[in-house]
């Protein structure tokens, strides 16, 4: 597949995506908009490390537990760290250079990471989200209708992430991988080049995505790919050591992500102003873009069909897919995928 060296080796990839980790080593507390939530777990004071957790502007519950400021009151006595990551990317050359404990990335950059060159030590720990429509193939040209009819055109996608993952998959059913030239761009400056005429089209994630909508169309989703066999996740991932390390910490993170799940769920007026508060668009547009996601409960993620036995599988189904498009270099060993998934906290918290 042609690429604008931009479609680099992955350890470029990742040296290169320093910059993009716009707030890392910077305490970045919630904005608390809202009333005071209550942690629903017992506050735990025995906890007294240092916690370095990443996110990403993607409208799921992680932004609902920063805004609320949720985890410091559950663990009053924790320093917890906030620091805004890019893409999926960013979070592995982190997660490689010891420099974050826990962080949102998809399933894609999840296989990327576990398989060679990089074989970082990771397990996923939460199913932030099951991706739908949030995730697009976005077009300029009208004419344009089809997959197909991008062949010999610029598509703009961040490498390693879940929308490339979906990208690829819907470019070779298309039969036209070889015949497009992709470029890697992190989502701001995807908008960038969409403006500067630089790129014909992208495969992109919210917010990014209703920027590019007002004078594109799209032309197929991460849900038309997920149909055909390929589903993407928002993924929380967690270094290994860490994992081992501080079982009880996760326990409580667990619960909190599960409040905001439930808040998403149930209340996503109240939800979709925390988040609102944290991306800085309105609404009235987060709500529009929550519908295009799913949520999930802890006792629905312990279950088989996530991070009980299948998420593993999806995995391994990632990385396959990248080493025949010559993505990743090879396949870590054969339970490797699965020994990564981490159902122990979900477990204990479906449990209460």
């Amino acid at each position: 597949m042609k690429r604008a060296l931009a479609a680099v080796a992955l350890a470029g990839l990742l040296t290169g995506s320093l910059t993009a980790c716009v707030q890392s080593g910077r305490t970045d507390q919630s904005r608390a908009t809202g009333d005071k939530v209550a942690c629903p777990v017992a506050v735990d004071e025995s906890f007294t490390g240092t916690v370095r957790l990443g996110y990403q502007d993607i409208p799921n519950g992680d932004l609902v537990v920063k805004d609320a400021g949720l985890l410091e009151t559950c663990l009053p006595k924790a320093k917890i760290t906030w620091s805004k990551f890019a893409s999926g990317a960013t979070v592995i050359q982190a997660f490689g250079s010891n420099s974050l404990d826990l962080g949102l990335l998809g399933s894609a950059a999840a296989a990327r990471a576990l398989s060679a060159p990089l074989n970082i030590g990771m397990k996923a720990v939460w199913v932030h989200d099951v991706i739908g429509a949030a995730e697009s193939l976005v077009v300029k040209d009208s004419a344009i209708t089809s997959v197909t009819g991008l062949r010999g055109k610029k598509i703009g996608v961040p490498f390693a992430s879940t929308s490339h993952y979906s990208l690829l998959a819907a470019l070779t059913a298309a039969g036209i991988e070889r015949d497009v030239t992709l470029v890697n761009l992190q989502p701001d400056a995807i908008a960038a080049a969409w403006k500067g005429g630089d790129i014909d089209a992208a495969f992109i994630w919210e917010p990014t995505l209703s920027e590019l909508v007002k004078n594109g169309h799209v032309v197929t989703t991460a849900a038309d790919t997920a149909k055909a066999g390929k589903p993407t996740y928002d993924l929380e991932g967690a270094r290994s050591e860490f994992v081992s390390a501080n079982p009880k910490f996760l326990e409580v993170w667990t619960a909190a992500q599960n409040w905001a799940v439930n808040q998403i769920n149930t209340a996503p007026d109240a939800a979709a102003t925390r988040i609102s508060a944290q991306l800085g668009v309105p609404v009235t547009e987060v709500r529009k873009q929550l519908g295009e996601y799913g949520y999930l409960d802890a006792a629905t993620q312990a279950g088989p069909a996530y991070l009980g036995k299948q998420l593993g599988a999806d995995l391994k189904s990632s990385a396959d897919f990248l080493l025949r498009q010559g993505e990743i270099q090879a396949l870590a060993a054969p339970d490797a995928y699965t020994a990564a998934v981490y159902p122990d906290a979900a477990t204990k918290v479906s449990a209460k």
